[in-house]
């Protein structure tokens, strides 16, 4: 079904349901392992519901703007190359990868994300496209 949806649906809305679909699932992870976080920490009452509250954020929105990034980038070389193939996703992810390592502003550490990321999302797209 996700095959067909590229010609139709345009980036924009893929961008915003990729976002919500992966932002929900980094705050439920959030929500999973910050409470754990925080009594590690030392954390309890309102300290402890303010740093589960504060991760669960965090988390949502870092999943998110990675799942956008990659989306729209995928969605974007799909229509500029007009091909549906793995280096859509080894582009896109090599995009997403760099995106989350640069706040390090260590070149190493984003470029070896990059090529993390780019890695398995061009293996995942081979794999669903063979």
């Amino acid at each position: 079904m996700e095959d067909h949806v590229f010609g139709v649906v345009p980036c924009s809305s893929l961008a915003v349901e990729s976002i919500i679909r992966v932002g929900t699932a980094g705050a439920i992870w959030g929500l999973c392992s910050s409470p754990y976080d925080a009594r590690k920490q030392g954390f309890t009452g309102l300290a402890q519901a303010s740093f589960v509250a504060n991760s669960v954020g965090r988390f949502g929105f870092q999943c998110g703007l990675v799942a956008g990034i990659f989306s729209i980038t995928r969605c974007g070389i799909q229509k500029y190359r007009n091909q549906d193939d793995w280096v859509n996703g080894l582009i896109a992810g090599a995009v997403a990868g760099a995106a989350v390592a640069a706040r390090t502003r260590n070149w190493t550490q984003v470029i070896g994300m990059a090529c993390l990321v780019s890695a398995f999302s061009a293996a995942a797209d081979y794999s669903r496209t063979s």
